[in-house]
């Protein structure tokens, strides 16, 4: 599997009404040659800004200034970006392609798909993006990926691959759509269909393996699928009605078939059980496990948030086992209370 090493892409570098170099290159998508309105879709894209209180749980982690994209998919203002841009903010701001600021509250985040909702406070001047379907994306499937900005920072690309993805925060999709090639504004972009239509929330910074072994650059998407499941719940609520998965705050990579514990999250249930960054982690729950795919699968199958997950990780010479209690990750963070 290709790794991800970026997730910053809420922090994108340069000022977006001047085209950033790294889209210099790229192709632009050709409004004649499409079957929708682009500038209308385009206009539909926001610059988002989030604050997060310093004391926040994921500030340390994501930083409490972020800034990247939301895409307006209801007539009431309600916009869609990914969760990491908004997860305990405070204060959001949406920016539209005239300059003008919005203000607006954080209505929703679920970490599970990786989504947040924002709801704009005042009226806005564009139309929603019509959602569509993320099933049935393939390679070579045609799709403009749009950031703030208009044209000047839309691209016309290609899905390279639709694949499971697993990352290191215990995260995993079971189908990621991939795309090249590599938007640098990635964070809440909008991944638009040949129809016009919203098909997924750009979320990451990958590489592709491509034929021959080299690997491109690109872009991970959310699909836009698991948003209808769950849509209604986090409008009313704030998150997903369904039962978290145990948590152990335990940050994991893949490096030559094995599972090394990168960082552990202060205070986290496996921070306070004793897991240490440079751990390898052996098997869990009595399953040998090599892959952060099966890792995952084998620890939330354990139960509910409470449940107590069995690790073996190897520590310098040493086999230890841990008994980690599990926790809610929701009970960590300040989420946002229904309207």
């Amino acid at each position: 599997m290709s790794g991800i090493q970026h997730a910053n892409g809420h922090r994108p570098d340069g000022v977006l009404d001047i085209v950033h170099p790294a889209l210099m290159g790229a192709s632009r998508p050709d409004p004649e040659a499409l079957s929708y309105d682009l500038d209308r879709v385009l206009g539909a894209v926001f610059r988002l800004r989030a604050e997060v209180p310093p004391t926040a749980f994921t500030a340390t982690i994501l930083g409490t200034e972020r800034e990247g994209n939301g895409v307006m998919i209801d007539e009431d203002g309600l916009v869609l970006t990914i969760g990491y841009l908004i997860t305990e903010a405070e204060k959001i701001s949406l920016i539209d392609n005239a300059g003008r600021t919005i203000s607006a509250s954080p209505a929703a985040y679920d970490h599970e798909t990786g989504f947040g909702l924002v709801r704009a406070d005042e009226a806005v001047d564009a139309s929603p993006v019509p959602i569509g379907r993320s099933e049935g994306l393939s390679a070579k499937d045609p799709v403009v990926v749009a950031s703030f900005g208009g044209i000047k920072h839309a691209i016309q690309g290609e899905v390279a691959t639709v694949r499971e993805f697993a990352g290191s925060w215990e995260y995993m999709l079971d189908e990621a759509i991939c795309t090249v090639p590599v938007h640098p504004f990635w964070g809440g972009a909008a991944l638009i269909d040949r129809s016009g239509s919203l098909v997924g929330c750009g979320s990451l910074y990958v590489e592709h393996s491509v034929d021959g072994g080299e690997s491109v650059p690109g872009n991970l998407f959310v699909p836009i699928d698991l948003l209808a499941p769950i849509r209604d719940d986090m409008v009313r609520t704030g998150r997903a009605r369904r039962v978290p998965r145990p948590w152990l705050g335990v940050y994991v990579s893949e490096a030559d078939d094995r599972l090394v514990v990168t960082g552990v999250a202060e205070n986290a249930p496996g921070d306070q059980c004793g897991v240490q960054p440079g751990d390898v982690i052996l098997s869990a729950e009595g399953v040998a496990v090599s892959g952060l795919p099966e890792y995952y699968r084998t620890i939330w199958s354990a139960g509910e948030p409470g449940a107590e997950i069995r690790l073996t990780v190897l520590r310098d010479d040493d086999v230890l086992s841990i008994r980690v209690r599990s926790g809610d990750r929701y009970s960590y963070l300040k989420l946002p209370r229904p309207h």
